[in-house]
């Protein structure tokens, strides 16, 4: 869903709190997402506070946040303009129109020459039209989304451009919960035909489909009862629900989190909501930016993510396309060299009979005492017999060679297969941009990317593994892409410590730190558990993971990051349980 205007107003209450705060910095994670660090002055709050301003289309907002975000390693220009504009500047106002869905935050400045200047930082919460802007003196400073309107007629676009005047969207006259009296929403409703949910965004301002629907099912426990069928009980509930939503708006709201039997999160809402009975659980926040981060912040990291990984999942795509094409290729082609014994026969019968042939001859039949009957053979009336059985023996020994040879290419090609899903998969895990700054590494590495690492060796330092604590106390690492994972195996790992992974599936390496203890059944089973969590085969069950002494543990000379053979293992069967995980891990 979308932030509608009456959340907005409830968030605006929670943030006058920061009022007097001042800017300590600002990041720009994604190229829609702006961070601004707030540093509390007062005595009783001291410390920062993370402002989240978002422009993403499906997720649009701005809420206090205690999620981590990465930065690029080269801040965006709109970031640096921020920095500049609003470094150090005192947030001294936080203004809404209404219930319109955008927010400007004043901010006390100073420019180049020392005077003062308030900058506005304006979020626009609207759909895939939303925007954060800056804006000085009543004018365009600049802007997250650039507007030109080049495609559209004047009347049909609203531009946003650097230095020219801000305009605020059309705003459609409604009536605003706050300043309209619940008698007067009714009788607004009253006169409003069609269904009552549909009607009622188009009479008020601000209001969410959720808002509307929980209207209609507080007046008449029916959220598709029509405005012409209310009755005057009815009008008097929907009366009373409106005084309500006023009420929360004003201080009093219960903010509610909506989640499916899958655990998705659906909805949310400044009121309490029971449309739904018992088909959504219900959980309630006493904050509203507590709830939106909770709603949106997982969801839209894991975006933000994808997006960045894109092109390195394009690559790897490509690559794995390519190489399974060849690898079809050379599967038919080894076919077809299982025919070269008939040249090798064809020969050997040649040579035995050579009294009997001519040069000339097209085709000959003769006796074979390999299969004991007769076998007719062409011939090259251009060569003598001797000569044509050279030439079967050639062509023997030229499906000979390339069966040798293909055999080992194809083993190759499924080698390189397992190395690039083991890529795919460490890439769809990837939490941070140095993490994925890693697997690119790889890549430029292996050959896969063209260009050259030319970072310093501090920069190209791996980041740490995940770590876990068994039951028993012991610790467990799990590796996040292919280096790490040699980095763990053949560098962290001493040889008397157990090494796991996902049997016959790409996945992180595993290592049990034994100090020399013998690690029980039970932490043998929770590192099982982090190997198959941490595998493709992560949604399944009964996933085989084969665990063994790193002492077993080789790499081949040669083989691609991440690739080992060992022996003498032995294998575990889990099925991956991820609030295991979460209560392992060294985080909680």
């Amino acid at each position: 869903m979308s932030l509608d205007g009456a959340y907005l107003h409830c968030v605006k209450r929670e943030l006058e709190n920061l009022i007097g705060a001042r800017v300590d910095k600002i990041y720009q994670p994604s190229r829609e997402e702006i961070i601004v660090s707030l540093r509390m002055l007062n005595s009783n709050d001291r410390g920062a506070k993370k402002l989240l301003f978002s422009a993403n289309g499906g997720a649009a907002r701005v809420h206090l946040t205690n999620a981590e975000f990465g930065n690029p390693q080269t801040p965006p220009m709109f970031c640096m303009l921020l920095r500049k504009r609003l470094g150090g500047g005192k947030l001294s106002a936080i203004r809404q129109d209404g219930l319109e869905r955008i927010l400007y935050f004043d901010f006390e400045c100073t420019n180049e020459i020392g005077d003062p200047v308030v900058n506005t930082l304006t979020a626009e919460i609207m759909g895939r039209y939303s925007n954060i802007i800056l804006i000085s003196g009543g004018r365009v400073v600049d802007s997250v989304k650039r507007i030109t309107g080049e495609d559209a007629p004047d009347d049909k676009i609203r531009r946003v451009l650097p230095n020219i005047v801000y305009e605020t969207p059309p705003r459609p006259e409604r009536l605003n919960i706050l300043e309209a009296a619940p008698d007067e929403i009714v009788s607004a409703v009253s006169e409003k035909g069609g269904r009552l949910a549909k009607a009622l965004p188009e009479i008020l301002e601000g209001i969410a489909p959720i808002f509307a629907r929980e209207a209609a099912f507080y007046a008449a426990n029916d959220t598709d009862i029509l405005c012409g069928e209310l009755t005057d009980t009815q009008k008097l509930r929907l009366a009373e629900f409106f005084a309500k939503a006023k009420n929360a708006l004003n201080g009093g709201a219960s903010f509610t989190l909506l989640t499916d039997e899958t655990g998705k999160k659906k909805d949310f809402s400044f009121v309490d909501i029971g449309q739904y009975g018992g088909a959504m659980k219900l959980s309630c926040y006493d904050s509203a930016c507590e709830l939106l981060d909770a709603f949106y912040t997982a969801q839209s990291s894991e975006n933000t993510q994808k997006q960045r990984s894109r092109s390195l999942t394009i690559v790897l795509n490509n690559a794995y396309s390519r190489v399974s094409r060849k690898l079809e290729l050379r599967k038919k082609e080894l076919e077809e060299c299982g025919e070269r014994e008939v040249f090798r026969v064809c020969g050997d019968l040649i040579n035995a009979n050579i009294y009997k042939l001519e040069r000339g001859m097209t085709r000959c039949v003769l006796d074979d005492f390999y299969s004991g009957g007769t076998r007719e053979i062409p011939l090259d009336a251009r060569l003598t017999p001797s000569q044509n059985a050279q030439k079967y023996y050639a062509e023997y020994r030229k499906l000979d060679t390339a069966e040798k040879k293909l055999t080992e290419l194809i083993e190759s090609g499924k080698n390189e297969l397992s190395y690039l899903d083991s890529v795919l998969d460490s890439l769809a895990r990837a939490e941070s941009d140095r993490e994925l700054a890693e697997i690119r590494r790889e890549l430029v590495e292996q050959g896969y990317i063209k260009g050259e690492n030319r970072k310093t060796p501090e920069k190209n330092k791996l980041s740490e593994p995940m770590r876990f604590i068994s039951s028993d106390g012991f610790e467990i690492l799990v590796g996040k892409n292919n280096r790490q994972n040699d980095q763990l195996t053949f560098k962290t790992a001493k040889a008397a410590d157990i090494w796991l992974h996902a049997k016959d599936i790409a996945g992180s390496h595993v290592i049990i730190r034994t100090d020399g203890k013998t690690p029980s059944e039970q932490t043998l089973f929770e590192a099982a558990q982090l190997a198959a969590y941490h595998s493709k085969g992560h949604g399944g069950s009964g996933v085989p993971v084969d665990h063994v002494a790193v002492k077993f543990v080789k790499k081949p000379a040669g083989a691609k990051p991440g690739m080992v053979i060992f022996t003498n293992n032995r294998t575990l069967y889990v099925t991956p349980d991820k609030e295991l995980v979460e209560r392992l891990s060294e985080k909680r």
